[in-house]
């Protein structure tokens, strides 16, 4: 309940969820597919399990009921709720753009390419902010002077290239899925603390990976609830 309290004084927030197989007494034969939702404060260094039995938004709805300030997503729909909330700003993750390209650049190889060498530098800004350990002043600076052009050529770029291809095509999904994105995708130029991607968070969960790999499956919904604390 502390570790609650602490978390949510940040006003900066990753939020990812996993799944975790439990046994269920109504279930026979099968196991339920229950979550642990993640919430990670990357700049104090803090991380936050909470187990829910589905993947609705019943679960961070009562986390962050008094929540305030940017919450960095993966883009999965049940956030968007918070698009609504007074004092809320939703931001999404890049790692997750460059991603979609990645995979379909056996379905267009010059489209897809073309967009991970501009992400590639944005991170290749990023990287150098971090190497040289510049302020969180700075680091805005740096990216309303370098980033910004960056992002606003590509956007721009998207739109284009979006209504030449096949929007069910792999490459469609992953201009249509930062397209309809964008506007998140960009708000980390608006302050030098924000990250450019969801990775602290998933970072995290990484544990909880290799564990379902040895242990199979919690005993009940309060053991998993347990295993979360």
């Amino acid at each position: 309940d502390t570790l609650v309290k602490i978390i949510l004084q940040s006003d900066y927030l990753h939020a990812d969820e996993t799944p975790q197989p439990v046994l269920d007494k109504d279930k026979k034969g099968t196991t339920h597919r229950g979550y642990y939702w993640v919430y990670h404060n990357s700049i104090e260094g803090l991380v936050l399990f909470d187990y829910q039995p589905g993947r609705g938004r019943e679960g961070p709805q009562q986390i962050l009921k008094n929540f305030g300030g940017h919450l960095q997503t993966d883009g999965y729909a049940v956030y968007d709720f918070f698009k609504e909330q007074e004092g809320i700003t939703v931001m999404h993750c890049m790692a997750h753009a460059r991603r979609m390209f990645y995979e379909a650049i056996s379905n267009d190889k010059t489209r897809a390419e073309y967009a991970l060498e501009q992400i590639g530098l944005l991170y290749n800004i990023e990287r150098g902010a971090k190497e040289q350990c510049i302020t969180t002043e700075q680091r805005f600076e740096l990216r309303q002077r370098e980033v910004l052009p960056v992002l606003q050529h590509l956007g721009k770029w998207m739109k284009e290239e979006y209504v030449k291809v096949l929007p069910k095509s792999p490459i469609g999904k992953a201009l249509g899925y930062s397209i309809e994105r964008w506007n998140e995708l960009m708000i980390y130029t608006t302050d030098g603390k924000l990250n450019i991607d969801n990775n602290p968070v998933e970072n995290s969960i990484r544990p909880v990976a290799i564990g379902r790999k040895n242990y199979l499956f919690a005993g009940s919904h309060e053991a998993a609830q347990r295993s979360a604390i």
